[in-house]
């Protein structure tokens, strides 16, 4: 059974955590490195998933040799990307009401993500979501991906509270490996791109199936010291 948790701030993910969008992402190295004519090598979306956009970007450039910069390949993936955010991308369900209680209880909410900021605005605000996220910290912003652990101080930072009050909610193990190891509490959120589930659910201190489960109603229980 989920623990009751004392809980000010919460620190979202976005891919494949609030938004069902990793489909999307799973075949974009391929359908970028196509349209330049290349031929993509087996594994590729395994090797660029734990990657932020200027990780993928700085891998794309060494591996497939592109005489192109950084700059002109993130552009290039944003550009094939940023319909998903301005149209089509959708909350994973039960993620609104999850997201509207957690504010009725005043808890601060920011999202970390790999995701350009803008698009991720986009997404948040046509889904109806943005009104309950306080702030967007990017892994371009910080200058790291989510091997290091420097977005999530510096949400924390931004929200204003500290690792013993504070969830990071993430889908993807990496992630919450570097999450946790810096000391944060940490939830599992379940999503079909991240094949290693049973690594997930034994290091995170709570397992989200999903937003609409038994799991995140007794996440939600309020009790006068927490939730």
């Amino acid at each position: 059974m989920t623990r009751r948790v004392p809980i000010h701030g919460a620190i979202f993910d976005l891919d494949g955590t609030l938004l069902d969008t990793m489909p999307a992402w799973a075949t974009l190295g391929e359908r970028y490195l196509r349209n330049l004519g290349l031929a993509p090598q087996p594994g590729l979306s395994d090797a660029l998933r734990p990657l932020s956009l200027r990780q993928g970007a700085q891998f794309l450039r060494r591996e497939y040799g592109l005489a192109l910069s950084e700059e002109d390949i993130i552009a290039g993936v944003k550009a094939l990307i940023r319909h998903v955010y301005e149209a089509e991308a959708l909350p994973k369900p039960g993620v609104a009401a999850f997201l509207r209680q957690l504010a009725a209880r005043q808890v601060r909410m920011c999202i970390a993500t790999a995701t350009d900021a803008a698009l991720t605005r986009a997404a948040l605000t046509r889904c109806g979501l943005m009104p309950y996220v306080d702030g967007i910290l990017t892994c371009d912003l910080v200058g790291a991906g989510k091997d290091d652990p420097a977005i999530y101080r510096a949400a924390l930072a931004h929200l204003g509270t500290t690792r013993a009050d504070t969830l990071v909610f993430e889908d993807g193990l990496h992630a919450l490996r570097t999450a946790k190891g810096d000391g944060f509490r940490v939830v599992a959120v379940r999503d079909g791109s991240e094949p290693a589930q049973a690594e997930a659910r034994a290091l995170a201190e709570i397992y989200l199936p999903g937003f609409d489960g038994a799991e995140a109603a007794r996440l939600l229980d309020t009790k006068e010291d927490g939730i």
